[in-house]
């Protein structure tokens, strides 16, 4: 269980998560226990366990974080509720990133997009993860709010950053702490979304965007959400928005790099698009970025590979057994992604990165990188939306160059490339003048 408080938190968040848990499973086989963020926690490494608590008996284990975390998000947010009010919540939410709504932004995206990649197409050397931070951040602002004004986006993400920082720091009260910037932070957020809320109302803007969802929501007593509310989802939005999609992003990258012939295949995939695009000056259709098969397997493989989401945070609402073993009341209890998607049994030379293994759909349960279940992210189509776009620019327009040598794994608290993959961008013209 480690050390007294502490436990485990600091041995997982500081070496290769694949170490941690692998030898966690190697010692004490696929259910073990630990202490994680001032947690006792049952960690669970199979695919029948994470469909026993997420799917077939979710009923038993409601949706949970640490309390450090719980408190910056806040607890009437969509992750930490089951029945009815989960129920209706997640479906205004789906409705906002459905294929039929997210299709709309493709133009936006781009935008964003094409605007970061010329930001960093100067030849100096950027932070990959931090940059792809930035445009996962307005891409979730985009989801939520539309087209915002530059002024609130600044703001927003001002506070946003300061916030992220506490996500995974111990929960104390001392002032000046991380985590008490990260509580100060949180309560401007909401007077922030107090303020976009009252303008939208002043001058009766009709947007169909999530905020105006959450605004027209009704309880079936007629009661309306209120502010604290609207700002849980919309922060609890954001955080399942950023990190996660931005990491991913950056793992890809990473891997075409490390691959040069697998690059100039995703390329000659691309390139095909762009020719009949104009050479991009139409832009990117629904039903194009539905036609990107090796890029799409590519996405696919990086997140079996990285596993940026280890685990999923439960709480066992009563005492439970599972093969055996009691898992008490209060417990929580973390499905382990990361040592189902490496497990050889399901994939074999799980080490190995390797687009092909999924031309054959992965068997029930093992390839589970959005979860699974009432509580499965309901913004997956959006993230691989944005690293489809993302890649089609990427790989028609610039050409870059990793900075060292790119291995190693860093924690931010998501596992990324070693210093964020610092490297370099430049317009593809320029290589091919300079070649």
């Amino acid at each position: 269980m480690g050390w007294p408080y502490v436990g485990e938190t600091l041995r997982l968040y500081s070496q290769d998560p694949n170490v941690f848990f692998a030898t966690k499973q190697l010692r004490y086989g696929e259910i073990f226990k630990t202490h994680i963020l001032g947690c006792p926690c049952v960690m669970l490494a199979s695919p029948e366990a994470a469909r026993f608590v997420l799917v077939t008996h979710s009923h038993l284990f409601k949706p949970t974080y640490p309390k450090s975390k719980e408190r910056l998000i806040g607890q009437s947010a969509l992750f930490f509720h089951q029945g009815d009010y989960h129920n209706r919540l997640r479906k205004i939410v789906q409705g906002s990133l459905s294929p039929e709504t997210i299709r709309k932004l493709i133009p936006d995206i781009e935008f964003f997009t094409n605007s970061t990649l010329e930001s960093w197409a100067n030849g100096q050397i950027v932070n990959t993860y931090h940059e792809m931070k930035k445009l996962s951040f307005q891409v979730g602002i985009l989801s939520i709010f539309g087209l915002l004004s530059n002024n609130y986006r600044e703001k927003l993400n001002e506070n946003y950053q300061i916030m992220d920082k506490g996500y995974n720091s111990l929960l104390t009260k001392i002032p000046g702490t991380t985590y008490q910037k990260a509580l100060l932070a949180r309560k401007r957020l909401n007077q922030i979304l107090g303020e976009i809320i009252s303008e939208r109302k002043e001058k009766k803007l009709l947007e169909k965007d999530l905020l105006s969802r959450f605004l027209n929501f009704k309880d079936e007593n007629g009661e309306i959400l209120s502010l604290d509310h609207i700002a849980d989802n919309t922060i609890g939005v954001l955080f399942a928005a950023q990190d996660t999609t931005a990491s991913a992003l950056t793992w890809i990258l990473k891997f075409l790099h490390d691959d040069q012939k697998l690059l100039e295949a995703v390329k000659a995939e691309h390139m095909a698009i762009y020719e009949v695009n104009k050479r991009g000056k139409k832009s990117l259709t629904w039903a194009q970025t539905r036609n990107m098969p090796l890029t799409y397997r590519v996405i696919l493989e990086s997140l079996r590979m990285a596993s940026i989401i280890s685990f999923s945070f439960r709480e066992a609402i009563m005492d439970v057994e599972y093969k055996g073993y009691l898992i008490p009341n209060g417990w929580k209890v973390m499905p382990l992604f990361r040592n189902i998607h490496h497990n050889p049994k399901f994939f074999p030379d799980p080490h190995i990165f390797d687009p092909s293994r999924f031309e054959v759909p992965p068997k029930p349960n093992t390839f589970i990188p959005f979860g699974n279940g009432v509580h499965a992210c309901p913004g997956n189509e959006l993230a691989k939306l944005e690293m489809l776009i993302m890649i089609h620019h990427l790989v028609t327009k610039f050409r870059c160059e990793v900075v060292g040598s790119g291995d190693g794994i860093q924690y931010d608290p998501f596992p990324v490339p070693q210093k964020g993959l610092p490297a370099r961008f430049w317009p593809e013209t320029n290589c091919l003048n300079q070649d």
